[in-house]
């Protein structure tokens, strides 16, 4: 079974975005060396709690000292952004980094309403427009403009028909010998049924809640439409993951993240993590733990063999061959700042049993 990453790039208190993302790079580097085979990033907009805003610029930055492991995002908003600005930046993330990169495109706007309309300028007065010149609203447009990146990263490239006639060829680089895998995400039956009837590469966010993965997945495979002989259906699915020698210490470092669920899931916003141990403690009130208690029960959390077996179990309950860990587990007050000491060992001990 293949291990792969899953990182929002979270703050915690008294942590700086900038140290966030230098804690985020040991964590990729410390996944390099042990053999994990893919390292994801998000992407959330004005929260205090997250860094992730730009995956491709973060893949550029977090992957300088990586050799083998592949480099993707979990995922890009695709609502917020043009799919040849997409196609671009990727493009040129495969022209550094070769046949390493995965763009994983998602159909929510990782964010609140004001927030996503005003990355896409709509505050100032501009409006988003479809083909015919009418506004849109971009996440109805998202299945046009998964295939619009289907078509710019392909060898053939994307074309525009003017209205004279003429036809204009687009292309995200001046070549392309090793394009980015693209991958559909989503949590619903809606984005299983649109990455079968493309053909595509499917990822379910099983992390979000642990509810409705197994019909997505049945859907996905049962629906799926191969663009060629050769295509069948690849998915494979995202776990919060809270790992240590003792499994009482591990359900204590994942406190910090139940904190954060808890939050967004009553409305209450998303702070910078607190840390473990009597700070995350008096925020994790009996009604929070009520609230995130159906989610908690599909995390892995617990001793190496146990998380091993459980990871082992959801594996061949949803019949796949990739787990992506989420990793949950909090930082210390005494931690330093620009690392993730939880996280990493999280990673060490795993790989030492799967």
């Amino acid at each position: 079974m293949r291990l792969s990453v899953l990182d929002l790039i979270d703050v915690r208190t008294g942590q700086t975005a900038a140290q966030a993302l230098r804690a985020s790079r040991d964590l990729i580097e410390a996944a390099d060396r042990l053999g994990y085979h893919r390292y994801w990033v998000a992407e959330h907009h004005n929260t205090p709690a997250v860094a992730s805003t730009s995956p491709a610029i973060e893949l550029m930055y977090l992957g300088q000292n990586t050799s083998r492991i592949r480099l993707g995002s979990g995922g890009v908003m695709l609502p917020n952004h043009s799919p040849l600005a997409v196609a671009e930046q990727f493009a040129l993330l495969a022209n550094v980094y070769g046949d390493r990169i995965d763009l994983g495109l998602g159909r929510a706007p990782g964010t609140d309403p004001v927030t996503s309309a005003a990355i896409r300028g709509q505050l100032t007065g501009s409006h988003y427009v479809g083909p015919d010149g009418r506004p849109v609203d971009p996440v109805e447009e998202f299945p046009r403009h998964v295939r619009e990146i289907q078509a710019l990263l392909s060898a053939e490239g994307a074309a525009v028909r003017l209205p004279r006639g003429q036809v204009r060829e687009l292309r995200p680089a001046p070549d392309l010998p090793h394009p980015p895998q693209i991958w559909l995400l989503g949590s619903s039956d809606y984005s299983a049924q649109l990455a079968a009837s493309l053909g595509m590469p499917y990822v379910f966010a099983h992390h979000f809640s642990g509810q409705g993965t197994r019909r997505a997945l049945d859907l996905y495979r049962g629906e799926f439409q191969a663009a060629t002989p050769a295509q069948t259906p690849i998915t494979f699915l995202s776990v919060n993951v809270s790992v240590a020698e003792d499994e009482q210490e591990a359900w204590e470092l994942a406190e910090p993240h139940m904190v954060s669920m808890a939050r967004l899931r009553t409305g209450a916003g998303l702070d910078p993590a607190p840390l473990v141990g009597a700070h995350a403690r008096s925020l994790l009130t009996d009604h929070f733990r009520d609230v995130i208690a159906p989610t908690v029960d599909t995390w892995a959390v617990g001793t190496p063999a146990q998380v091993g077996d459980r990871l082992r179990r959801l594996a061949d309950e949803f019949e796949v061959d990739e787990v992506m860990l989420h990793l949950v587990a909090g930082a210390r007050p005494e931690d330093a700042p620009d690392v993730w000491p939880a996280r990493r060992r999280t990673l060490e001990l795993l790989a030492g049993v799967l």
